[in-house]
């Protein structure tokens, strides 16, 4: 389980199919090049700011994220495609600090 007190900066990409995940994911290089898609291909309003979703805590976003970004998973590097009952993510966590 992971601990309320936990947090990660993170930017994530929400598209419709798996396949249109998997399409991106050879364009991403840095968190520019993953932002620059978010503003173009992501479906949720973070897309503006490309793809940001701040600081979040584990318990304020879905499950399957919250499982992705406060994993073991490599920080500035593509996770994904996540589903979710939104659709297919792919986030880019930039910072995670795990509670104890």
């Amino acid at each position: 389980m992971i601990h309320p007190d936990s947090r990660a900066k993170a930017h994530h990409i929400l598209l419709d199919t798996e396949q249109a995940c998997l399409e991106l994911i050879p364009q991403i290089e840095s968190l520019e090049s993953f932002s620059e898609l978010a503003k173009e291909y992501s479906k949720c309003p973070s897309a503006k700011i490309g793809g940001d979703i701040g600081l979040v805590k584990p318990e304020v976003i879905v499950t399957e994220m919250a499982e992705a970004i406060f994993s073991d998973a490599p920080l500035e590097t593509v996770i994904g495609p996540i589903k979710t009952v939104h659709g297919y993510h792919l986030i880019w966590i930039k910072k995670r600090q795990l509670a104890q």
